[in-house]
């Protein structure tokens, strides 16, 4: 293990912002210093290969990656305010040459992800009626202003020290807080770094009341004049061509545009000559190219001549444009979103489309470059960097987001480890060793998922609280930022499942009450525990108290309403056989509570059956030497489409006497089961 590599938490220090303008809020702190926590192995997948082909391990790329982590794509479970910090100790400081992040909006809306049970054409059927879609909470991105402020401004803070001195940043935002991050941008990255506004159509028409429809979404690019930069050449469309192509050549009857001959700027030499007449420097000017290839230029007829005393023009002919295409500007409308019909469409309401990180991963990276995106969702940016034969860095607080990236990455890395399979040794290195005009190969066919710090307990927060203010008729309140709904004319504050409830949780409900002098109503607090001296604080806090007074329910115990959190754990009948050489491993059932319960919610005085237990269940990996810490992946049952089913019986090779089978089985809401046998 290198020295890089934390094994215990460890302090790294974060520089100061110096740009300017500096934009202030309330509780505005630099990050000077913050602790690195390290992180635990949890699940490996490597695309099986025949031994010698792939990219290999020993290329120069690889040269200044930290030894303790495997040459592989990485993937980390966590706050990444701690998976940053973690990255700057274990030794990635300066070392990522591209970082795109999409972070929440601050839009006031829940992101909520959409999930559809396994089945035939999407459905699952059930007593009563047919039921298609269950939701779950993702994560919230309802912050007030100050508190989003600051937590972009760490995260920005902390992606700078990991930037190379030539390496960019795409941050995307949409209209609702551009403005403040643009700022926080300029901040942190210095005015000097920006680049551009970047203006992504994502619809062609929008039903807005009473405004212009909003269509679009801002990417800010930020990186020094000596960066990584490959231009982008895109399909010129009928609209631009019939509106800028609108000249006609007599006799040869060919469309063409005007082009400028002139550039600003005053030059000596044949650039800066007069011309046919015509002087460039009256005008502040200078040709483009020399007075000689003008004149040959003017013998191929390729100068337009206006027929009024103007300046030449340039012709620039339809056919050679559209033969070879344009070069991609600062707004950006060829790239569609993802409509409900696409194969990429994964059910997260934020998914860009790979187009879209196609682009900024080609524009502003090369082959074997670390691209790093610490919002990673739906996976879009690993498995493009992936594609495109980069090295890449994901990280996520959601569990969700975790496994939809492994999958994504997993089908695409066996997709290529099959393709490198059937071509020749030396036409593999050939596509692993080409620059930024080659086609690249993987950089790497493996990838390793680690945790930093341990957030279950806040990834089923949100769930958690979606499914009491179900059970306890709370209207939810999407925009205020303390308390989470109403329930019969009270204010309802639901306190953090992964604690009981403390003084110190009454203390920011009474301070944030203070804050608010015309607030009369009183306030329901709900909580999953209590801790002893929580009541007595509320008596004492209620206690000739004609407004504003403090109600409690502790869901454990709450004679109406407890009993309500109970969680059942995912549930399987497995056997696992060994038949000669061979490896069986074999489901017969599989229960879901949290997703039967769900049902039961939406289905109200029906209850719900599944008669087909594979429609709850997401994916199947098998472990066939499982060590007890990493899931490394030998098997993943991943069905491509909604409609498919796992298979639920599985072969392989058997694994040597002794060795311990490990079966994990994800069900559609993200919830994961492991089951162990030892082989005798």
């Amino acid at each position: 293990m290198s020295d890089k590599t934390p094994t215990k938490p460890r302090t790294v220090t974060v520089a100061k912002a110096k740009g300017r303008p500096m934009l202030t809020w309330v509780g505005k702190k630099p990050l000077a210093r913050l602790t690195a926590y390290p992180a635990q192995a949890i699940e490996r997948f490597d695309a099986p290969t025949p031994a010698g082909v792939g990219p290999g391990s020993s290329s120069a790329r690889w040269a200044g990656w930290p030894a303790g982590l495997p040459q592989a794509g990485l993937l980390y479970h966590g706050d990444n305010k701690d998976v940053l910090a973690h990255l700057l100790a274990t030794g990635f400081r300066g070392q990522v040459k591209l970082i795109y992040i999409d972070p929440p909006f601050d839009s006031g809306a829940d992101y909520v992800r959409k999930v559809q049970l396994r089945g035939a054409k999407g459905t699952v059927k059930i007593d009563g009626e047919d039921y298609t879609l269950g939701e779950q909470i993702q994560y919230s991105d309802i912050w007030a202003n100050d508190n989003y402020l600051q937590f972009m401004y760490e995260r920005l803070l902390m992606l700078r020290e990991l930037l190379a001195e030539d390496g960019a940043i795409y941050l995307h935002c949409d209209p609702s807080r551009n403005s403040y991050l643009r700022l926080l941008m300029d901040e942190v990255f210095g005015p000097d770094q920006f680049v551009n506004e970047l203006v992504w159509q994502r619809v062609s028409a929008h039903n807005d009341s009473a405004r212009f429809g909003t269509i679009h979404d801002t990417i800010y690019y930020y990186g020094p004049a000596e960066r990584v930069w490959n231009s982008q050449k895109i399909e010129l469309g009928e609209k631009y061509l019939e509106q800028f192509f609108d000249q006609v050549e007599p006799g040869t009857g060919k469309r063409y545009a005007r082009g400028d001959l002139m550039a600003s700027g005053l030059r000596n030499g044949e650039t800066g000559k007069p011309w046919r007449g015509i002087n460039p420097a009256e005008r502040g000017n200078h040709w483009k190219v020399g007075v000689s290839t003008l004149d040959q230029w003017d013998k191929e007829g390729r100068i337009h001549w206006p027929k009024s005393n103007g300046v030449p023009r340039l012709k620039r002919y339809l056919e050679d444009a559209v033969q070879q295409g344009g070069v991609a500007q600062d707004i950006w409308t060829d790239i569609r979103p993802i409509h409900n019909q696409s194969q990429e469409l994964l059910g997260y309401p934020t998914q860009k489309p790979e187009a879209l990180l196609e682009r900024v991963i080609a524009s502003s990276s090369n082959p074997g470059d670390i691209v790093l995106d610490c919002f990673i969702g739906s996976g879009t940016t690993a498995t493009v960097a992936q594609r495109l034969g980069r090295r890449w860095i994901g990280c996520d607080i959601n569990k969700g987001a975790l496994q939809t990236t492994a999958k994504r990455v997993q089908a695409l890395m066996r997709e290529q480890a099959a393709a490198l399979a059937a071509q020749t040794q030396s036409s593999l290195l050939a596509a692993d060793d080409g620059g930024p005009e080659a086609a690249p190969g993987p950089a790497q066919l493996s990838f390793a998922t680690y945790r930093v710090n341990d957030y279950d307990l806040q990834i089923q927060h949100n769930e958690a609280v979606e499914l009491a203010c179900q059970h306890l008729g709370v209207a939810r309140t999407r925009t205020d930022s303390f308390f989470d709904g109403t329930q019969g004319g009270r204010l309802v504050k639901i306190v953090p499942f992964n604690h009981p409830l403390t003084p110190l949780d009454l203390e920011a409900v009474r301070t944030e009450l203070a804050a608010r002098p015309s607030e009369e109503r009183d306030v329901l607090v709900v909580s999953l525990g209590l801790q002893h001296d929580a009541r007595a604080w509320v008596e004492a806090y209620n206690r000739n108290r004609p407004i504003n007074k403090l109600h409690l329910i502790e869901l454990r115990t709450d004679r109406k309403f407890g009993g309500f959190i109970r969680h059942e754990p995912l549930w399987a009948a497995a056997t696992v056989q060994r038949q000669g050489e061979r490896l069986v491993v074999e489901i017969q059932d599989v229960v879901s509570p949290t997703i039967l319960q769900r049902l039961n919610l939406e289905q109200g005085v029906f209850r719900a059956q599944i008669s087909d237990w594979r429609a709850v269940v997401d994916t199947v990996l098998i472990d066939p030497q499982h060590d007890g810490q990493v899931f490394n992946v030998a098997l993943a049952d991943v069905p491509e489409r909604k409609q498919d089913l796992v298979q639920g019986r599985y072969e392989l090779p058997a694994p040597p006497a002794g060795s311990t089978v490990a079966l994990k089985i994800i069900d559609m809401l993200g919830e994961e089961l492991v089951l162990q046998w030892p082989l005798p």
